[in-house]
This record gives structure tokens, C-alpha cells and sequence, in this order.
């Protein structure tokens, strides 16, 4: 299993749509706002033999409002 974040920078006023459509689609299994220089932390987990870049590409960025993203991928839970 793979784990990682993505912050999420939206474009002004769509942070909560942003944070809704990915509560709707059901791809992440955390969601928190945040201050600075992202508006939304995205915690997901995929399976080993799922690329992240392609998940992120096709499931993350293509939702409305979203201007930038970052992912952070881990290595171990402490």
C-alpha cells in the first residue's frame, strides 16, 4: 500500500467546492483545510501496482477549481 498527500492550491473562492468534490468521489481518505500556501491536504492511499502520478494527474487535477497542486509521497508510518 502506498501512502501520500497532495496539497491543493484552488483558485479564489472554490477551496469547499474543491474539498466536496473530493469528499464526493470518494478518493481520499482524509481531507483538512489548511493555511498558507495551499488551501486543501489530501491524504490518499493506493495499491503498489497504481502509479501516483497517473492517480493524481487523472483523479486529483482534473477537479474544477483546482490551480495547483503538490504531492508528498511517504515512505514510513512511525
Amino acid at each position: 500500500m502506498q501512502t501520500f498527500f497532495v496539497q491543493i492550491k484552488c483558485k479564489l473562492g472554490k477551496t469547499y467546492e474543491v474539498a466536496t468534490a473530493l469528499a464526493d468521489a470518494e478518493i481520499a481518505s482524509e481531507i483538512y483545510s489548511t493555511a498558507g500556501t495551499y488551501d486543501i491536504l489530501a491524504k490518499f492511499h493506493l495499491d503498489d501496482t497504481n502509479d501516483i502520478g497517473h492517480f493524481v494527474a487523472n483523479k486529483v487535477q482534473v477537479i474544477p477549481g483546482i490551480q495547483d497542486t503538490q504531492t508528498v509521497i511517504t515512505f514510513k508510518a512511525f
